[in-house]
């Protein structure tokens, strides 16, 4: 028991840690991308389903909130909304690279290509037009800082002589959670392609931590990616595990499993409606260990939208019951294809 609970403590820990590093590089450039981003907006439907997917295929909430703040002022249609719902993984998708790195890149794929043409399907059915005016509209803000991200090496020596309370901390934590992977700390981390893609990111993410101004530092990622998202992470993640180690353990979960396909694909997708990213991990870590098919995991997939439906709920409780109920309905028909394919 006490072997699982540690066995579980390590790689939530190493799962944290690869996921908080790489929500420190998008967080990094969300800033630096602003006029891309804005560059991209237009008024041809297929762009918006395109740009839709794409954002919503970054991993985190960041695409879709951008995506919603579009709709709320009337820059994009309903079916441009289902691309980037049905595209997200949330949170999710960081605990699906650090896992099965591999086939996340194949379900992105799958779930972009969905996306789009959901969008389009939908704004067909729905009668929707692309909204009249494209250009950006009063109240809608993108994020626009590049003095917040530039280096300079004055500013750098000032810094590190006035060295804030969280730069020190995330650099003693990227440094050591550097450390651990050349000590052999993460024993599920094996010295592969995936290995030095970490290494890398993390070295990445030190550099930038050491590096950027104090009000970059303390309002993205110390307030924002640090203190709101990784506690939460680390404590849905142990917890998956600890029970899918039980699980394993002690219930002929397989079994279980490949007895009820379809009373499972209906659990995933009832779950997948709680807005939070947390519960589906328990999908994740099933799907990982093996015991559970792909299409239940898409299933679960496209129909979950991590937090990204919050912003819809608070603008208008009838689009998102309505967006909810089309991304239901997606999930359940990609689950029962992908079971009748024997997925």
């Amino acid at each position: 028991m006490l072997e699982g609970i540690l066995e579980s403590f390590n790689h939530a820990l190493m799962i944290t840690g690869f996921v908080f590093v790489v929500m420190l590089l998008i967080e990094y450039i969300n800033i630096a991308s602003s006029g891309v981003l804005r560059n991209l907006l237009g008024c041809r439907p297929i762009r918006q389903y395109i740009f839709a997917a794409l954002l919503g295929a970054i991993p985190g909430c960041f695409g879709t909130f951008a995506v919603a703040a579009l709709y709320s002022h009337g820059m994009i249609t309903i079916g441009a909304v289902v691309s980037v719902m049905v595209a997200t993984s949330g949170d999710g998708a960081f605990i699906m690279l650090s896992m099965i790195p591999a086939q996340t890149l194949a379900i992105t794929a799958f779930l972009i290509v969905l996306a789009i043409a959901s969008g389009f399907i939908v704004d067909k059915l729905l009668r929707v037009t692309p909204p009249a005016n494209c250009n950006i509209q009063p109240g809608f803000i993108f994020h626009d800082e590049d003095e917040c991200i530039t280096f300079s090496a004055t500013r750098f020596i000032s810094q590190w002589r006035n060295c804030t309370p969280a730069r020190g901390i995330l650099t003693v934590v990227l440094s050591l959670f550097l450390a651990g992977i050349f000590l052999g700390w993460f024993h599920e981390l094996e010295w592969n392609w995936i290995g030095v893609s970490v290494t890398i990111s993390v070295s990445a993410a030190l550099l930038m931590v050491v590096t950027v101004p104090d009000h970059f530092l303390d309002e993205h990622l110390w307030n924002h990616v640090a203190k709101v998202h990784i506690k939460k992470i680390f404590m849905w993640t142990f917890g998956a595990l600890l029970v899918m180690h039980l699980l394993l353990d002690n219930l002929a979960l397989e079994k279980l499993i490949s007895e009820n396909h379809f009373l499972v694909l209906l659990l995933a997708l009832l779950i997948s409606l709680i807005p939070d990213s947390g519960p589906q991990l328990i999908f994740i870590t099933l799907y990982a260990s093996g015991a559970l098919p792909l299409s239940i995991l898409l299933a679960n997939s496209v129909s979950q939208d991590g937090h990204g439906m919050l912003p819809i709920l608070a603008e208008s409780r009838r689009d998102f019951f309505k967006i909810k109920a089309i991304n239901f309905t997606l999930g359940l028909l990609t689950g029962l294809a992908a079971l009748a394919f024997g997925f």
